[in-house]
């Protein structure tokens, strides 16, 4: 059994209860971005009501104790594609429409490279210099999808303005490093790459079908780390960067299935990230066992998921903390939540209050184990 005062407490991130990034849209954020579609309010206008959404959010947060603060992915409507297609080269496509159960239908927007792709005056510059000022003495975490998802659905969604892959991943690394030290100029120190290509490269099913498309899914991994570790390579000493593994959150559902080991000694003892912030909430991201080949970076736990309502047991979350502990020291172990609530602003299968349970569930456990003052 764990000893709850082994742990040390943390003050810089990442925070020993930390939080993935998207919130749940509140209803009137919901109503103006529908009026805005429709054409009955104008860009300013949605602007302000996100501004004030998001101002809520910041205070809510800061409320319950949480030292690192984001906007909640507010501004967005995808957690990606607002990303990419703010760089430029880049356009918006639509794939055939599909069905995500019952009477729903899966938005099919992705994006697709038009030109010679370029970081400069990407909108989330103005987002995250907002974020900063809300948040006052609290840590601003900024949340954007990885170098190696733009490389992944780039591929699958094909161009004619690449030929050669190497001239592509050599724009890819410009693009981010740009991104990263403009980042970084407008205040931020805590930057997450959100990513589910490693959730697919988990995935038996998937590296099956990457097969039949000629694709080697062990050779995409090392591509990947590389990418990820150029992209990153120039950042500044004081910036903490993290990456994040999903394997889908598109209104609770899920994509991809298996635990880690397919990845794990590539991804984890190669790549040159500060943390990772790894799904853990379920049988379908498998056990512990893979974190041996962590080195230095920090894990932090997913343990509590954001599919659903349900609060877990607290005594649960600290017996699989422990046994986590087992494999990575424990002061190199954090918690949070599987992923976000709201991957897209259609958001999650479960409500607000339910969204608070669970932050207040990762802080009060959070607290509990790593006791001890920080040295």
């Amino acid at each position: 059994m764990l000893n709850p005062v082994s742990g040390t407490k943390r003050n810089k991130p990442p925070f020993r209860y930390d939080i993935v990034g998207s919130f749940l849209r509140p209803d009137d954020l919901k109503d103006a971005r529908l009026q805005y579609e429709q054409g009955e309010i104008t860009t300013e206008q949605l602007s302000v009501i996100e501004y004030e959404e998001i101002a809520q959010l910041v205070e809510k947060q800061k409320a319950l104790g949480l030292q690192v603060i984001t906007d909640g992915e507010f501004h967005r409507s995808w957690w990606h594609l607002d990303f990419f297609l703010g760089i430029q080269g880049t356009q918006k496509i639509y794939l055939n429409q599909g069905t995500g159960g019952q009477d729903s239908k899966t938005r099919t927007e992705s994006f697709q490279i038009v030109d010679k792709i370029a970081f400069a005056d990407h909108p989330m510059l103005a987002h995250f210099r907002e974020l900063q000022q809300l948040a006052g003495d609290h840590i601003a975490k900024m949340t954007i999808p990885s170098p190696a998802l733009f490389h992944f659905v780039e591929h699958y969604n094909g161009n004619d303005v690449y030929s050669d892959q190497e001239e592509l991943f050599a724009d890819i690394i410009s693009v981010y490093q740009q991104a990263i030290q403009a980042f970084y100029d407008a205040g931020c120190r805590y930057l997450q790459l959100d990513d589910t290509t490693w959730g697919t490269l988990c995935s038996g099913r998937h590296r099956v079908h990457l097969r039949s498309r000629g694709l080697d899914p062990d050779q995409l991994a090392e591509d990947y780390v590389r990418l990820i570790n150029e992209s990153i390579a120039h950042r500044p000493d004081d910036m903490v960067i993290a990456l994040h593994v999903c394997r889908g959150n598109l209104r609770s559902t899920w994509f991809a299935a298996g635990g880690y080991e397919p990845i794990a000694e590539t991804l984890f003892a190669h790549a040159q990230v500060d943390a990772f912030f790894l799904e853990y909430d379920n049988e379908r991201s498998g056990g512990f066992e893979p974190l041996r080949f962590i080195q230095d970076q920090f894990v932090v736990l997913g343990l509590v998921t954001t599919k659903h309502g349900g609060l877990e047991s607290k005594e649960m979350l600290k017996t699989r903390i422990a046994e986590a502990a087992q494999v990575v020291n424990l002061n190199q172990l954090c918690l949070s939540t599987q992923c976000g609530f709201a991957s897209t602003e259609e958001g999650n299968m479960l409500t607000e209050e339910e969204q608070w349970d669970k932050i207040r569930l990762v802080i009060e456990t959070a607290n509990e184990v790593w006791t001890q003052p920080e040295s």
